[in-house]
């Protein structure tokens, strides 16, 4: 496979395409998170989801340190080639770094946020230093 469906992407002045990870099964979003080319690359290569860390500027296998990888079942690119959507198969059940399943458990009620989303694991049994 060469890597002319890169160029297909519209990438942002950074080099970089957010990204939302989807339940295979029940269609839940898990998170969203940002791709570079090599990212992308690499996602499709080893099939886990590989991102690209704003903050740590550095490439980032999901689950490297919380052995929550996303096993990708699916790519799709959207009509305007601006935005990735991964259909995964999230090991672990745990995709959010505070260990919820989705990093979306806040929801808007009566003008307030609420958490609507159970910790599955303490975020500090699942990071060691």
């Amino acid at each position: 496979m060469t890597d002319e469906w890169l160029d297909t992407i519209n990438w942002s002045v950074d080099g970089l395409i957010p990204v939302i990870a989807q339940d295979e099964n029940g269609g839940k979003i898990l998170m969203v998170a940002w791709m570079n080319r090599d990212a992308l690359k690499r996602t499709v290569e080893t099939g886990e989801a590989v991102y690209w860390s704003r903050s740590r500027k550095k490439l980032w296998h999901k689950g490297e340190e919380s052995g929550h990888t996303q096993i990708v079942q699916a790519i799709h690119l959207d009509c305007d080639k601006d935005v990735l959507l991964l259909s995964v198969e999230q090991k672990g059940g745990i995709a959010c770094h505070t260990g919820r399943q989705s990093c979306f458990f806040r929801q808007l009620k009566n003008g307030e946020w609420v958490i609507t989303e159970p910790v599955i694991k303490d975020p500090s049994q699942i990071y060691t230093q």
